[in-house]
């Protein structure tokens, strides 16, 4: 799908050379640079900002609606259609930073500058978004209606009329969300609001940012008379009362305000072009500990669930000369014929990669599976060099196998493996790119030996490759084993993705996490079933609901790295400044879904879809509408409701066990079968017969006493394709003697 909005977008650059855009224009382009021999046709077209496009499959209307100018006659369509980027008039970046949450809000002006004024088209925007991005809705506002997102139940989906082609609305990759705007005037301009939200990285104590920003020359506007006024709004509330210092920033912003934990910053100006680099930013918190506490707050007045919420955060401090954990870690890979390729090459890297991280009093193994389970050794191997080369020549030489995925018989001899272990953190990491059928017997076996090991119990990392394995199952069984779940949509970010999940459980600096105020008390819900441990790379945060009052101050107790105990007082502080219930909706939302699957709960998939459609986060249990509003309706006070269209689903579902089982491999494209038209216009465009008009249906025919073997072939085509649009009965063949045939 990258590939063919590329070239679409390769078309519409060269289809708009035939606008004429005035003298100014060529005094306002810079020279487009070749794109580099190493970065792939999709990755050079698609947007590295917002971007919005105009829709061509008619080349005559291309045109400049200002300056009409003599235009070739061009013949034929594009199918599919071409994409002209639209020129940008102005654009406001706002970002609000809450911890390790960052809402961001794009708001800018295009203009419809190819296209006749007599003429309209469809405007397709697209948008990057960035670190574990996730879509919270677009507006737009044109001059006789306006158009927004908004999210309803699975159930009231069912009842909207209309739904859109998949190419109207949805990821065109995991990170770029794209929507298009019907029928959209030659010359009109454009206002348009994008919301998403995104994470912070974080590493050694300090926050950072970065949002996709880079807008290439094409979308500066040919006037040079023309205002082009960039604006960058910055807030920042870390929820740490202190010891926050600024750092650096990718453009030039001036502090407006500082108070305690929160400070403001603003860029302003006017410009020739605009932004060619991505916006970043990045602060720290100057503790070299680690240290945490505790936010409360009340629950808005829409939310139908008027508990108060809570929010525990630790963070792990920049202290990296921390004793870490002695660590036994398993590998539990799928070499199912569905991880050939790409897939297993990269984790094969990845665990590589993994095992040189390990140190000398590190143990390891490694569990290869399909329909059959290959282990590297028999007992734990300590991670000597000697070792660690012949694990990597054991795994290198590893190819794919056919057959089924019996995933269970390796977790289990993985954790038969750790049982005895004493003085380490044992570690499964299971990676794999299918879903099956005992999911939830495998969680439930899980459940027990994990519960009686106590102390110090295997921790268990998830990984999942593509969309067919079922990401809550691997969510899930992460949050029983008190470890993390990651995934890859994008074939290009295996690598990278199990790397950062390697890295960060292999970081661990403090487990068995317990907070004594959470100890049987009714009162108070934890989203997480279990709590994971603290990484040196990342901060831990714990959400949830009470009711009635909350302790004052809370312990919060654990193990680190050489053993000992750790106890720590939190704080208890209740702000008004910070909307936990959207910074910890996705978390919530994620968090339940997977329990809901579990537990196969409806109530808590009606949660979930709540949750989603007061926070604006998508979910597996609500749908994305595009609502349509006239303005002369509001202004006729008109009691009409907005025209709904349902967008493809957005969610990544719960797995798919028929791809799995015909190792149809993670990112495949399936080929798609010519449509009945397509397959009759093509069977009709080769033959030699007339065509009949005596019924709704073209009919090739051949009026002659001898059919050829090419008529026969092509006729045979032709109602193959009738029959499938089931129009075959209202078809007449008027051939002489040509019966049976």
């Amino acid at each position: 799908m990258a590939e063919d909005f590329a070239k679409a977008v390769e078309d519409g650059l060269h289809l708009a050379k035939r606008v004429y855009l005035g003298k100014d224009r060529a005094a306002m382009e810079a020279p487009k640079p070749p794109p580099p021999p190493v970065q792939a046709l999709s990755d050079w077209y698609l947007p590295s900002a917002p971007m919005v496009y105009a829709v061509i499959s008619d080349p005559r209307m291309v045109d400049n609606p200002d300056m009409p100018s003599y235009q070739p006659h061009v013949h034929g369509r594009y199918d599919p259609p071409a994409l002209i980027p639209l020129q940008m008039n102005g654009v406001d970046l706002e970002v609000d930073c809450y911890g390790d949450t960052a809402f961001v809000q794009v708001s800018g002006k295009w203009r419809v500058h190819c296209v006749m004024g007599s003429r309209s088209c469809d405007c397709r925007i697209a948008f990057p978004m960035g670190n574990q991005g996730s879509i919270l809705g677009v507006e737009v506002d044109l001059p006789g209606k306006s158009y927004s997102t908004e999210l309803i139940g699975v159930e009231e989906s069912k009842v909207v009329e209309k739904s859109a082609r998949p190419q109207d609305g949805g990821f065109l990759e995991p990170h770029i969300f794209t929507l298009t705007i019907p029928q959209v005037d030659g010359g009109t301009n454009i206002g348009i609001k994008l919301r998403w939200s995104q994470k912070l990285l974080y590493n050694e104590g300090e926050f950072s940012l970065t949002v996709p920003f880079i807008f290439p020359e094409y979308v500066t506007p040919a006037v040079k008379k023309i205002s082009k006024k960039e604006k960058i709004e910055l807030n920042v509330n870390s929820g740490v009362a202190a010891g926050i210092l600024c750092k650096a920033t990718s453009h030039p912003l001036k502090e407006t305000k500082r108070q305690a934990e929160k400070f403001s910053f603003l860029y302003e100006a006017e410009v020739l072009t605009w932004s060619n680099t991505d916006f970043s930013f990045s602060y720290s918190v100057s503790s070299s500990n680690i240290f945490g506490g505790v936010l409360l707050q009340s629950p808005p007045s829409y939310d139908r669930d008027q508990r108060d919420m809570f929010c525990v955060y630790l963070l792990p401090g920049s202290q990296k000369s921390r004793k870490v954990f002695k660590k036994e870690v398993i590998f539990v890979v799928d070499i199912s014929d569905s991880m050939q390729g790409k897939p297993l090459e990269a984790t094969k890297t990845a665990i590589s990669s993994a095992l040189s991280k390990l140190g000398p009093e590190d143990s390891f193994n490694i569990i290869a599976f399909g329909g059959e389970t290959f282990l590297f050794s028999t007992a734990m191997e300590l991670a000597s060099e000697e070792a660690i080369e012949r694990a990597t020549t054991w795994l290198s030489a590893k190819s794919t196998m056919s057959g089924g995925t019996n995933m269970s018989a390796p977790l289990e001899k993985a954790l038969e493996m750790l049982s005895n272990t004493i003085g380490s953190v044992p570690m499964i990491f299971l990676i794999t790119d299918g879903a099956v059928e005992d999911e939830r017997n495998i969680c439930d076996q899980m459940k027990k030996p994990l519960a009686n090991e106590g102390s110090l119990s295997p921790r268990i990392h998830t990984f999942g490759i593509g969309s067919f394995c079922n990401h809550y199952f691997l969510r899930m069984l992460a949050m029983i084993g008190r470890g993390d779940f990651d995934a890859a949509h994008d074939l290009g970010l295996i690598e990278v993705q199990m790397q950062k999940l390697f890295s960060k459980a292999l970081s661990t600096v403090l487990v068995d996490i317990t907070v004594d105020a959470f100890n049987d008390n009714e009162l108070i819900e934890v989203y997480s079933s279990c709590i994971p441990d603290l990484s040196f790379e990342s901060p831990l945060t714990i959400c949830g609901r009470y009711q009635g009052s909350f302790p004052e101050t809370l312990k919060a107790n654990g193990i680190l790295g050489d053993m000992s105990n750790f106890v720590m007082d939190l704080k208890v502080v209740r702000t008004k400044d910070i909307p936990l219930d959207r910074v910890l909706a996705r978390q919530q939302i994620d968090l339940l879904t997977a329990q809901a699957w579990f537990s196969e709960n409806k109530q808590l998939e009606q949660k979930v879809a709540r949750v989603s459609v007061e926070t604006c986060n998508i979910s597996e249990y609500t749908r994305m509408v595009l609502l349509e509003k006239n303005k002369s309706d509001k202004a006729n006070e008109s009691s009409g409701a907005p025209k709904r269209v349902l967008l493809p689903s957005l969610s990544v579902g719960f797995g798919d066990l028929i791809a799995t089982a015909e190792n149809i491999r993670p990112g495949a494209v399936e080929q798609k079968l010519p449509s009945a038209a397509e397959a009759f216009v093509k069977a009709t465009s080769d033959c030699c017969g007339q065509m009949c008009q005596h019924c709704c249906c073209m009919c090739c025919i051949q009026c002659c006493s001898k059919m050829n073997d090419q008529c026969a072939i092509l006729l045979t085509q032709i109602f193959t394709a009738l029959a499938i649009i089931g129009c075959l009965e209202c078809c007449t063949l008027c051939c002489c003697g040509q019966n049976g045939q």
